[in-house]
């Protein structure tokens, strides 16, 4: 194991009760911000709403550039499996993603479950996507080239708002998954192999996915992407995944999947790490090496969208 691994390791023992699962108020416990990064200073940060079917949805709107030209735009979805999480606990990756890419990043705010199962978490994020599609000057975005993405379950999030943007003709630019739940079989070999003792346990995660679900069917595709019947269509994708996850395999297959669909995609799979390393740059290493990948991959979505709408 990379030692920067075993370092996570120690740091997330210290902090779990050892004696029992931690509560939904212990889970909310950001105890990870000091390894978060830095908080870049932008030109502009504004914290705004975008209306939802319950309700105005907080939004926090990075800039990285002076004036008001239409810059290219990611709408970010946090991870916490559907339960913990918020705007605050991606503030950091945030605001590298914008100013390393040059595009406005929207860091969307939805419900959580248990309080808000699904599809209640899904249905704002979908209508932060549509408000900044209909919307975009409120954003300072540039309609030609609107991405989506998102860190574990954001990541999934991103994949159903994607099909959905398919589905009602919102064109979308690319599609930033890092490691997300594809489905919720549980079954796949990685699973079985870091399920205990590599941070992002198989009871924890099975106790999100209760959560999130409900009473709802688990093979519901807008919970279980992978079981989509048809993945063509859809924006181009990034996808990461770290070795040792639980989610690996599903993340990958459902890359596998989208190339089968005619999708263009790439899967990078990042060794020696666990999940959730893309947004713990001051405990891994590979973190800055994927962001620099994921900001490589964003910029060449966003020119090529941006030259295709000219052409």
């Amino acid at each position: 194991m990379h030692p920067q691994t075993a370092k996570y390791l120690e740091l997330l023992a210290d902090w779990a009760p050892a004696d029992r699962p931690p509560t939904l108020e212990e889970l909310r416990t950001d105890w990870r911000e000091p390894y978060r990064g830095e908080r870049l200073e932008l030109p502009s940060v504004l914290n705004l709403t975008a209306p939802g079917p319950a309700g105005e949805i907080p939004v926090r709107v990075y800039r990285p550039v002076a004036g008001d030209e239409p810059l290219p735009v990611l709408i970010y979805f946090h991870g916490g499996g559907w339960v913990i999480g918020s705007i605050d606990a991606v503030d950091a990756i945030c605001r590298k993603l914008a100013s390393g890419t040059g595009c406005v990043v929207v860091n969307a705010g939805y419900r959580l479950a248990p309080e808000n199962p699904f599809p209640a978490g899904l249905e704002d994020a979908w209508a932060v996507t549509a408000d900044v599609a209909r919307h975009p000057e409120r954003y300072g975005a540039d309609a030609r080239a609107i991405a989506v993405g998102g860190d574990s379950a954001g990541g999934t999030l991103a994949t159903v708002v994607s099909m959905r943007a398919r589905d009602e003709g919102v064109r979308l630019a690319h599609q930033l998954l890092l490691y997300p739940p594809t489905d919720a079989a549980m079954d796949t070999p990685s699973w079985a192999a870091y399920g205990v003792g590599y941070g992002l346990g198989a009871d924890g995660m099975a106790r999100f996915w209760g959560y999130y679900v409900g009473d709802a069917d688990p093979g519901d595709p807008r919970i279980s992407p992978l079981r989509a019947p048809d993945l063509s269509g859809l924006a181009p994708a990034t996808i990461i995944t770290a070795e040792y996850d639980i989610l690996r395999d599903e993340g990958e297959a459902y890359g596998a999947r989208l190339a089968e669909a005619g999708t263009p995609v790439e899967v990078t799979r990042y060794d020696g790490v666990v999940h959730s390393f893309f947004v713990l740059p001051e405990v891994f290493d590979l973190a800055i090496t994927a962001r620099q990948y994921a900001v490589g991959r964003l910029r060449d979505a966003f020119d090529a969208a941006r030259a295709e709408a000219v052409a």
